[in-house]
């Protein structure tokens, strides 16, 4: 049976671990709220730009080839995984990884993120490149996402053995629910059409520079888009994960600390039960 001083350090102990997730938690929720309000802005733009694409793309399928829309074959991958710098979070990396193994066979990986890098680098993955420090703030910067984004447009032009590109993030729901995402960012469809459209009818365009011009510009920006927005949901993902974690590991130490209080609590009240019996059997003794 533990003493009285024992019970004592532990309940110090798990206070202090207490105090600490509860501001892990506060700090968490402060990064989401400016995470979710990043997402929620970037949600349209990423959805009209990818309808515009869809339609243009499919307005000159017949007279334009594009190194970024020409579909290869189906069977080298490389996989962009979006996790996170920092642990504490929960399932959040634990999910985005599965879903990453559960997807890929023997292809390369371009890494965003500490926790996917040095999982997979225990079980000697390829690397192309790896980007480690990008999200563990909080904060997304857009000038990283087209770093990653060039990266991947230069292999994919550069090596045409790779089939299609993959980009694995987690998508942000509501701070209880995170999913994880597996989406192909290159080749680019050509039949991406805008979701919800009331009349499902693409529209019209008129070109006033050539194709070649067009196409050149706004293909690498969408991809700079879905590497941007797929950062931004799995940033926001994060600190939803850590901030329910963190408030579940702060309600533990509170029902740890409650038992181990009343443990305490039970062993001082036999201490001096015991110290009042032997008092009184050596009055009565003397007497």
């Amino acid at each position: 049976m533990p003493s009285l001083i024992d019970l004592r350090r532990r309940i110090r102990a798990v206070k202090n671990t207490q105090q600490i997730t509860k501001a892990m938690k506060m700090v968490a929720a402060a990064k989401l709220k400016r995470a979710q309000d990043r997402v929620t802005s970037s949600r349209p733009f990423a959805k009209k730009m990818s309808a515009v694409l869809g339609g243009l793309g499919a307005k000159v399928a017949d007279e334009f080839s594009h190194p970024l829309l020409d579909e290869r074959g189906d069977e080298r991958y490389l996989i962009v995984l979006v996790s996170a710098d920092k642990g504490l979070a929960g399932g959040f990396n634990a999910n985005v990884i599965k879903a990453t193994q559960a997807f890929m066979k023997a292809n390369e990986m371009i890494p965003v993120g500490r926790k996917g890098r040095d999982f997979f680098k225990r079980r000697e993955v390829t690397f192309l490149e790896e980007y480690v420090g990008l999200t563990g703030t909080g904060r997304v910067n857009h000038a990283d996402a087209v770093e990653v984004a060039n990266k991947i447009i230069k292999t994919f032009t550069e090596d045409t053995t790779i089939d299609k590109v993959f980009l694995v993030f987690t998508e942000f729901k509501t701070v209880l629910s995170q999913k994880p995402v597996i989406e192909q960012i290159l080749p680019i469809p050509r039949d991406i059409v805008e979701e919800g459209a009331e009349t499902g009818a693409q529209a019209e365009y008129i070109y006033e520079q050539p194709a070649a011009e067009i196409f050149g510009k706004l293909l690498p920006k969408q991809i700079e888009t879905q590497i941007y927005k797929g950062m931004l949901e799995s940033t926001a993902s994060e600190q939803g994960s850590r901030m329910t974690a963190m408030d579940s590991a702060s309600k533990n130490a509170g029902e740890l600390i409650d038992s181990l209080t009343l443990n305490m609590n039970r062993i001082r009240q036999a201490a001096i039960t015991k110290e009042i019996i032997e008092v009184v059997s050596g009055a009565a003794a003397a007497a």
